[in-house]
Order: C-alpha cells, then structure tokens, then sequence
C-alpha cells in the first residue's frame, strides 16, 4: 500500500502541471478569434454595429421676413344692383335693340313694342284738348259779359283739365312701348324675341350692375372682434387664375347666428370690369400684420406632437426643437421662441427622420447643395 501511494504522487505532479499548460495555451486562442472578430467588422462582416446611414433632406434658413394675419374664407359673387326689366306696355315686339352680354346704361331704350295703338289714343286725347280748349276761351268771354254763370264756367274748366290728364296718361302709355333700361350695368338674360308677343308687366330683360359686387362670408364667432369694417379684402376666382382683386369689409352682421355659431360679413368690390356675379371666390380679410419677425413655413412643422415642434440641423444631426408660434397665414408662421435667425430646419424628408439622426442636405433654401459647391470651386479655381 505504501509503495502505491507513492507512485501516485508522481502522476498527480504530471497531470497538474499539464492542465496548467492547456490553460496557458487558450488564452492566446481567445485573443486571436477575438482579433479576427474585429477584422471581420473591419471588412463589413458581421460583428460590431455599424453606424446609421445619414437622410437625405431639404432645408430652409430661417429668417425675418412679414407676417400676416388673416381670415380666409370662400362664398360666391352676388350682384345687389340688379333689376327685372318688365314691359309696362302689351303688344308685338318690333325692335330688339339689346342682347345678353351688352353693356347698357340707365334710360338706354332695350327694345320697342309695336305703338300704333297708344298713338291713336293720344291723338284722340290731343282733339279732345283742342275741343274742350276752345270751349274754354268762349266761356272765359261769355264770363266776362256776364252771359254765363260761374258754374257754367268752371265745369268747362274743369272738363278741360281732365282731358289734359288723359292727353298725359295717354302720352305716358305711349312711352312705355320704349322698353328702357332702369340701370346700368350687363344684359344678363334675355327672355322674349323680336315678333313675340309681350303681355303687360311680364318680365323682358335681366340686368346685372357688375361694377359693384358683394361677396356673403359666414365666419366663425371668435374672428368677431378682429375684423373690422373697411379692413381690405382679396380675392381670387377660380375662373381668372393667376390674378387677385382687392376690396373691403363692407357690413359686419350685428347678431350671431345660433344655429351655426357664425356671423354675416359682407365685403365689396367695385371697378372690376373681368368680375361677374355667380362666380365662386377664395377670400382674405387681413386683420394684422407684423414686420421683421422669424418665421417657417407650416410644412416644416410636425404632425405627431400636441405642441409645435421642427427638426434643426446641427451637427449634421437633425435635433428636434420645440416652438413657440404667433401670427399664421397659411403657408408661414410666426416664431416667437425656440428658434434663431440663421437655423436651418427640415422642410422635406422629415418623415424619415428621428431626434439625433444624421442627416444629408440635398437643398437649401430651394438650390441644390452640390451645384452650389460646384460653382464656389469654379469661382476659387478662377481666383
């Protein structure tokens, strides 16, 4: 028993000392697959993180520029200067002096209705006139000579001047058959031909007075106490494009619709030759304005925040900031706090982008960044 215990101690000796050796030999194995590993991320091999890829972006520098402050609404175009014109007198039309679209003035004949018959009744009145002033003058003599009493005499009279009241009512008639223009303005409809027949009071043309139009707004209660009457209006139609109209706040109802929550406000446009009743317009009554403020344009602000917010550029990094805004006019806002002049912020591809993410500008202030370059480098290479 003796002699193989001490056999075993030998080859415990042997087999510790091997174990040591074996651990000594993994390390220099970890360090190298660990160098390999790093090697490997090195060439784009999987390994450790690589960093984002930068968005591309367009920004716009933000400067002070004016503000406006503004209502916008639409309504159509109305004309309260219009009026029905009615014939006054029955009989054929014989003469159709205007058409739709003419421009006419108030008293301008428009057509004439056939007169022969208001013309022999005026000529019946007249030797009715002629009859009975005769008959007058003989007994303004006879008067005179005591030949007839007073009342003789003021029948006569009085005779006479009924006769000349028909002889007027009669030459009135006789003017009607001159169908006239009561006011100025465009022949907007037409209704009967020359050779009809025109019954008495039935209506003949349409005229629009188009130098005066009027625009109805129902606008919300809360703009009550910034628009005032006589703050300018413009205008722009659908039908005109590229052109606007100036005019003013006209009226302003007194009382609030209860139903809507809107008041009436009532702008006017005069001298506008192009304009027409009817046509459907895009309004802007201008309550303010404010100059040499910061502003952005509404695009660059973010949709997925209760408080107004833009992504800055800094660093190559876009950085969410929070805003303060002021005035808007839809395509610019006002900035009173949280941003500098000079700060460039995110307009387009803002979407993609995140706080901290490295950004790529492709435009700013709407010119392409690599063409910009391109021309500094040529006037350097010039210098």
């Amino acid at each position: 028993m003796e002699i193989a215990r001490k056999n075993l101690k030998p080859l415990a000796l042997v087999l510790g000392m091997s174990l040591a050796l074996s651990a000594c030999g993994g390390k220099p194995d970890a360090q190298a697959s660990e160098q390999a590993g790093d090697a490997a991320s090195k060439d784009g091999q999987p390994g450790k993180k690589q960093a984002p890829e930068a968005v591309p972006v367009e920004v716009v520098t933000v400067a002070a520029q004016t503000v406006n402050a503004s209502y916008a609404g639409t309504a159509n175009l109305e004309a309260p200067n219009e009026a029905q014109v009615v014939a006054k007198s029955s009989g054929v039309m014989v003469a159709q002096l205007a058409e739709e679209g003419d421009t006419v003035r108030q008293g301008q004949v428009l057509a004439r209705i056939d007169p022969a018959r208001a013309q022999i009744e005026v000529q019946r009145s007249q030797a009715t006139v002629n009859k009975l002033s005769n008959n007058f003058q003989r007994a303004q003599q006879l008067l005179a000579q005591k030949l007839i009493s007073t009342e003789a005499h003021d029948q006569i009279r009085f005779d006479l001047e009924s006769a000349r009241a028909s002889l007027n009512l009669a030459k009135l008639e006789l003017s009607y058959t001159n169908v006239v223009a009561p006011i100025s303005g465009v022949i907007a409809q037409r209704m009967v031909k020359q050779g009809n027949l025109v019954a008495l009071n039935s209506p003949v043309f349409r005229i629009v007075n188009t130098q005066y139009l009027e625009a109805v707004m129902n606008v919300p209660e809360r703009e009550m106490a910034l628009i005032k009457t006589g703050m300018p209006v413009t205008m722009t139609v659908d039908a005109i494009p590229g052109e606007s109209f100036q005019g003013k706040v006209d009226r302003i109802s007194p009382v609030m619709d209860a139903g809507s929550g809107t008041f009436r406000v009532t702008s006017a446009f005069t001298g506008h030759q192009v304009l027409r009743a009817g046509m459907f317009g895009r309004f802007e009554i201008l309550y303010d304005s404010r100059d040499n403020v910061l502003t952005v344009p509404r695009v660059a602000m973010l949709d997925d925040s209760s408080e107004p917010a833009v992504f800055v550029v800094r660093n190559g990094k876009a950085v969410r900031t929070v805003i303060k805004t002021g005035y808007s006019n839809g395509e610019l806002a006002e900035v009173t706090a949280g941003l500098k002049a000079g700060d460039r912020i995110i307009t387009a591809g803002k979407v993609a982008v995140r706080d901290a993410t490295p950004v790529n500008l492709i435009t700013v202030d709407g010119k392409l960044v690599a063409q910009a370059k391109k021309t500094e480098s040529a006037v350097g290479g010039k210098k």
